[in-house]
């Protein structure tokens, strides 16, 4: 068997054992996908509790998405001091909000649904300081495209199971383990819920559960007993996936 042909055999067995450990998630409604897309670069390297706070506060403070573009800087940042970086999301949120703003005549992009996938990620990549993991994320919860985001843990999970190579980068590993899955936003959506709460409960950064994790059995971490630190270790941020 070719070694393609095992990492796809390896990514489709890890996911299914996933979908029976945790269960098959169906899409939850999204109504907001220019809330969603700020709260996603608020959410970066934060707690879900710390982001939403930021959030709630910053919303509170401005009003509106006009009042956040028009907001003084140094009190943008002081409003979203919860979320961690400030320093680095406001300034990328006032460029985001001008941006659409301008190009759209107002701040929405509810107009994504009508775009291919290519083209959705195309647009949301142009925006200033949004990378893949931010475009991805809005594009399958939102919007339901056939993307994969790759956050912290599920960099981290497919590294240490063996998915992907340990010197392989959030960047690359969309597209590697992309190519790996069937091109079905639903299942798309499963992985990335399955593997980031894996990352969470079980494959966490220090002390994995090994002993508790259903993956063991074709896991390379746990079978050669590496303890090594893996390319996803926290970085400083410059700019947002």
């Amino acid at each position: 068997m070719a070694a393609d042909e095992e990492l796809i055999q390896k990514t489709l067995w890890a996911h299914k054992t996933l979908n029976v450990q945790y269960g098959v998630q169906e899409f939850y409604e999204q109504k907001n996908p220019m809330r969603e897309l700020i709260r996603t670069i608020l959410s970066h390297r934060t707690t879900y509790a710390n982001e939403m706070t930021a959030y709630r506060t910053m919303m509170e403070q401005f009003g509106t998405w006009e009042g956040v573009r028009d907001a003084p800087m140094a009190e943008l940042t002081d409003t979203i001091k919860t979320a961690n970086y400030p320093e680095v999301k406001a300034p990328y949120i006032k460029a985001v909000l001008e941006a659409i703003i301008q190009e759209r005549g107002e701040a929405n992009i509810d107009f994504l649904h009508e775009l291919t996938t290519q083209e959705a990620m195309q647009w949301l990549n142009r925006l200033p300081g949004v990378g893949p993991k931010t475009s991805t994320l809005l594009l399958l919860f939102e919007f339901h495209k056939p993307v994969l985001p790759v956050d912290t843990h599920v960099h981290r999970v497919t590294q240490r199971v063996g998915l992907i190579g340990p010197k392989v980068s959030a960047g690359k590993a969309h597209t590697l383990l992309l190519s790996y899955l069937p091109p079905d936003a639903k299942a798309l959506y499963n992985f990335h819920k399955h593997f980031f709460w894996h990352g969470q409960r079980v494959c966490t950064w220090y002390e994995p559960k090994c002993p508790a994790c259903v993956l063991q059995s074709r896991c390379d971490y746990f079978q050669t007993g590496r303890t090594a630190k893996l390319s996803s270790t926290p970085q400083k941020v410059s700019r947002l996936p």
